[in-house]
């Protein structure tokens, strides 16, 4: 079994205390502000939303999000969380949106989850879905190496150094790149390829 199907089951499993963990912990409320000065647009997709904690943050700031997710239990407790957001169950390696479609990619502790191998095509979608003028928001775990917590969920680590090289060979640019604690968070633009 690969790893994301893995952190698929280990989340269907146990999904109402993952929920409960994660549905008051806005990361972009406490640390969205990069993302948001350099935003230029109002439509924004949530890769990985999980149970909507960003998503309700960003419709409280008046944007346009759509939520992502593999896991059926987040996207129901996100429609609970932000009844009226557009929310898609799909793989952030194959994102169902046309080229251009958003203003912005917020993507959470979500990247972490995709095996490092998957990784640049995952960024790569990003950048596709991203209008010319796009940002995004990529934030992972920080370390060395990749592993399973108990409950089976995949984790790939990355040095500062390391995002950078994969963020380039997708072609996005960091305009702004953080190293705090465990984890890496850039936000980044398109580059002209």
């Amino acid at each position: 079994m690969d790893e994301v199907r893995r952190t698929l089951d280990a989340y269907e499993s146990d999904a109402d205390a993952y929920v409960e963990k994660y549905l008051d912990a806005s990361v972009a409320a406490r640390y969205g502000d990069a993302f948001f000065d350099e935003l230029d647009g109002d439509r924004i997709l949530d890769v990985g939303c999980g149970p909507g904690p960003d998503l309700e943050t960003f419709a409280e700031r008046g944007y346009d999000a759509t939520g992502l997710d593999l896991t059926p239990a987040f996207l129901g407790a996100a429609r609970d969380q932000v009844p009226d957001a557009a929310l898609a169950r799909a793989d952030m390696r194959r994102l169902p949106f046309e080229a251009g479609s958003f203003d912005g990619v917020w993507s959470s502790a979500s990247l972490l989850h995709v095996p490092r191998a998957d990784a640049a095509a995952a960024l790569r979608e990003f950048r596709r879905v991203l209008d010319r003028d796009g940002v995004a928001f990529v934030s992972v775990k920080r370390g060395e190496t990749p592993g399973s917590d108990p409950n089976g969920r995949h984790f790939e680590y990355y040095r500062e150094r390391e995002l950078r090289e994969l963020l380039a060979d997708a072609g996005l640019d960091p305009v702004r790149i953080e190293t705090e604690r465990n984890w890496v968070s850039a936000v980044v633009e398109k580059t002209s390829i």
